[in-house]
């Protein structure tokens, strides 16, 4: 199954983190098909001075979407990650700074409402460092047509 992620740092040496990111994505999950290159963004739904290093890569699994997951939030502790986003009383994220990030934005064509996974990723248009990336590597996407 073809599946692309997002990837983004903005603590430590972001670039070496994502590629390292890449290079255990490819051992536990699958080959790696393409990925973009890095882009740069301020942080997205909170103030840091810390930018963001990200880019969009596209692997072929056999994991399933939960299986996926694990993979990647094992691989985000692996490199340092502390934390996931944590919630306010108001039920909206509180984002905050990581040494890695690694989202779940397509997995072939399915969509799945989970507590735990939502396929597509809910919030992947509203992000240009997302989107912008994403674009690079995949612009045949319905995303992307013209309109």
């Amino acid at each position: 199954m073809i599946v692309y992620l997002s990837l983004g740092a903005n603590l430590g040496n972001r670039e070496q983190s994502i590629d390292t990111a890449i290079e255990l994505l490819t051992q536990q999950a699958g080959p790696l098909i393409k990925r973009s290159s890095f882009f740069y963004s301020k942080p997205w739904g909170f103030d840091s001075p810390n930018d963001f290093c990200n880019i969009c890569a596209a692997f072929d699994t056999d994991l399933s979407p939960l299986e996926l997951l694990r993979t990647t939030q094992s691989i985000e502790r692996q490199l340092g990650r502390t934390a996931k986003t944590a919630t306010a009383q108001n039920s909206l994220p509180l984002y905050s700074d990581r040494t890695i990030d690694i989202d779940i934005l397509l997995y072939g064509d399915l969509h799945m409402d989970t507590p735990e996974l939502t396929i597509p990723h809910k919030n992947m248009e509203k992000r240009e460092f997302v989107m912008l990336p994403l674009q690079e590597i995949a612009p045949h996407l319905p995303f992307f047509a013209e309109k």
